[in-house]
């Protein structure tokens, strides 16, 4: 029972939260299902319209090889390469 009554107590903590949660709407593209269905397992799509003011296409392909070998994102080289190939051309490139 008190496990029950923790969960029903962070559920209600966390429902405010959760509505104020901004839906991210990225530029339609080749490759946005990848990015969809890859980069926003692990976080906010936010992360790519906020950081394209400072990446160009050098700096794409170095964050979607960072989150791979760094940060262990489990994506395969083709949709690496279709992610960051999205990225550089409708993120700055």
């Amino acid at each position: 029972m008190r496990t029950f009554a923790f969960v029903v107590a962070a559920a209600l903590i966390a429902a405010p939260a959760m509505a104020d949660e901004q839906v991210i709407k990225l530029k339609q593209g080749a490759g946005l299902d990848k990015v969809e269905g890859n980069c926003q397992a692990c976080h906010s799509l936010a992360y790519i319209p906020m950081n394209s003011p400072f990446l160009n296409a050098a700096g794409w392909d170095a964050e979607v090889t960072k989150m791979i070998k760094a940060m262990g994102a489990p994506i395969d080289d083709g949709d690496a390469k279709a992610i960051a190939d999205y990225l550089k051309a409708n993120y700055g490139g």
